[in-house]
């Protein structure tokens, strides 16, 4: 089965996106400081050492060997040495209109991230070519360990060649972690024809244990309401043990991560109806797979799910434009709302108190805590990062291992420029009031 959902993001909240990758306007001006109440008047940080143009290769950190590791059970543990890493896949580049870099892995240890620790994927270095010609889209989509051996692969998309004739050829391709991390080159993974529907590309991959037998299995997006089911453990040619038929589903979207929703021993995914804001359904998994279609949850730019009271089950956060929408203790909820509005949602246990916090990011970045009445928005923090731009959440997720849920925000201030910062959880007022981590993505394009 799949970790306890105590472990926090990326295999963290269940996150449902609207489309593709998000860019969320967290404008760096909201708050009086550097973490206040939600109540706090507006005002603008100084300009500071973050505010610096992109890295000059002597600022950097020293690069730091990958730490070896011999295998784990921690989600997102490419190096498999029981720590935590973190995935960037939007890097900044050396100069404006200059192809993507690739992705970037930042390297965790007992202290938690370690920027020097860092990996630079390219598609020169690392992808599969097909038909001979390299990708130039090379972006991760999903992470669980696929065959395993206790170190967590990375699943990517490519753009492939296609003639637009006939099915379209498969898009992703899987990383596999070693001790050394992820350093090997990628391999097709392989979509068996029984297991695809119609012509779409089949793409935006969940990860889960859906058939509760140990091994993560895969769904993705096929077409005409239906999903490709793939059964783990996948071997190193990139294949899956099992692949059958396309399975029915209330739409056509998969999102995860994957999580036991109903805690019986068998992970479950959201499928929402469409893209942008359409109306999202539960699907649970069992030993045939994720079959069973559950409770229909409401329109909504995005989903998040979590532990916020003390039901039996999980609870589901719908954020809109006015309110967001709370369903908890799923499959039978009780309906509930939060007045503040939620553009894009992510949730984690960042105090340590057993319920789930929501974070909040859209026109301000938010953070509602839980607790044994559920959600309150008495309690509301705003984070306000160090530098102007624009912010997203990276991951929610416990990179230092303290049992508390850290904060990962990236402030994008152009194509050349950026500011990465990590909270750590905090007992008291959820993170901590100055990043513990900070660093740019600009750091991966020194040598």
């Amino acid at each position: 089965m799949a970790e306890a959902w105590s472990t926090g993001l990326t295999r963290r909240a269940v996150r449902v996106r609207t489309s593709g990758r998000r860019t969320t306007a967290v404008a760096a001006a909201l708050g009086c400081g550097s973490l206040l109440l939600a109540a706090c008047g507006p005002g603008t940080p100084d300009a500071g050492p973050a505010d610096r143009g992109p890295v000059a290769p002597a600022d950097a950190p020293a690069l730091l060997p990958v730490p070896r590791g011999t295998g784990s059970e921690v989600p997102d543990d490419f190096n498999g040495d029981g720590h935590r890493d973190l995935v960037l896949g939007d890097l900044v580049k050396a100069a404006s209109h200059e192809d993507d870099a690739g992705i970037g892995i930042v390297y965790g240890s007992a202290h938690g991230l370690r920027p020097g620790a860092r990996q630079l994927l390219s598609p020169r270095r690392q992808a599969a070519p097909t038909k001979g010609r390299l990708p130039a889209v090379f972006d991760p989509e999903a992470s669980c360990d696929l065959d395993g051996d206790g170190f967590t692969d990375l699943v990517v998309s490519t753009d492939p060649p296609y003639d637009g004739q006939g099915a379209p050829p498969v898009p992703l391709q899987i990383l596999f972690g070693s001790p050394a991390g992820l350093t090997g080159r990628a391999v097709p993974l392989t979509v068996p024809a029984r297991a695809r529907f119609g012509n779409d590309w089949p793409d935006q991959p969940v990860c889960g244990d859906f058939d509760g037998d140990g091994a993560a299995d895969l769904v993705l997006h096929a077409s005409g309401g239906r999903l490709s089911y793939l059964r783990g453990p996948f071997g190193r040619t990139g294949a899956p043990h099992t692949a059958g038929p396309p399975i029915a589903a209330p739409g056509e979207v998969p999102t995860g991560p994957a999580v036991d929703i109903d805690r019986d021993g068998y992970d479950d995914l959201v499928v929402r109806a469409a893209t942008g804001t359409a109306g999202s359904t539960v699907v649970h998994g069992g030993p045939d797979g994720p079959t069973r279609t559950g409770v229909a949850l409401p329109a909504g730019i995005d989903v998040a799910i979590g532990r916020f009271g003390r039901g039996r089950a999980l609870d589901a956060a719908i954020g809109g434009t006015a309110e967001t929408a709370l369903r908890y203790d799923l499959p039978n909820p009780r309906r509930a709302a939060l007045a503040a509005p939620g553009s894009v949602l992510d949730t984690a246990d960042l105090d340590g108190d057993g319920h789930d916090d929501l974070v909040s990011s859209g026109s301000r970045l938010r953070i509602v805590p839980g607790g044994t009445a559920g959600l309150t928005a008495r309690d509301t923090v705003t984070v306000t990062p160090p530098a102007r731009g624009t912010t997203d959440v990276l991951a929610v997720a416990d990179f230092d291992g303290d049992g508390r849920a850290d904060l990962a925000l990236r402030t994008y201030r152009g194509e050349t420029k950026d500011t990465i910062t990590v909270y750590r959880g905090a007992g008291k007022g959820l993170v901590e009031p100055k990043p513990a981590v900070t660093f740019s993505s600009s750091e991966f394009l020194t040598r």
